[in-house]
């Protein structure tokens, strides 16, 4: 049976990864994840007093040198990518804090934003409804206008007779 991914692990099966240079890089990551698994293993299990092996080293310097292979590949390969990855993705992944959870946060935030503004933007709608009505009520002449931006939403071109005298409080000067 194979194994199955941690519940937070961005892949929810194993599905192949990308091709190209991304797909390369996903895969070094996961090489690396896995040294550095290997290498905390390593830590905690090697209790012996020994200098050297037969090997060549500790096991612990050769699983640090299996990480440090990993980072420069790592590094090489990040010069032909030009991913772009937030800067507080990156302080949340400091913090050991999952990138998800951030991105769940955020398009919770965006959610009720976008509804706090729908409320907003009808809440003028209906104000201007209101504010259309009354002026329409008062002032009749201006009703073939509200008519025709309620009809269409665009306003209603009206001719001003420049001519005509002023009047000011509803009586001529």
């Amino acid at each position: 049976m194979a194994p199955r991914p941690a519940p937070d692990s961005p892949r929810s099966s194993q599905s192949p990864a990308p091709s190209g240079s991304q797909g390369d890089l996903e895969l070094e990551l996961l090489g690396l994840a896995n040294a550095l698994y290997n290498l905390g293993t390593t830590v905690i299990n090697d209790s012996t007093k020994e200098r050297d092996r037969l090997g060549g080293g500790k096991q612990v310097g050769l699983r640090v040198n299996e990480v440090v292979n990993h980072l420069g590949t790592i590094d090489d390969m990040a010069q032909h990518i030009s991913t772009m990855i937030p800067l507080q993705v990156l302080t949340e992944i400091d913090n050991s804090r999952n990138p998800m959870q951030l991105t769940r946060e955020r398009l919770e935030r965006a959610a009720t934003e976008n509804q706090f503004m729908n409320g907003k933007i009808a809440a003028i709608d209906s104000y201007r409804k209101y504010l259309d009505d009354a002026l329409a009520q008062n002032f009749p002449e201006l009703e073939a206008y509200f008519q025709g931006q309620a009809d269409d939403g665009q306003p209603v071109m009206m001719a001003i007779d420049t001519n005509s005298e002023p009047v000011t409080n509803g009586t001529k000067p």
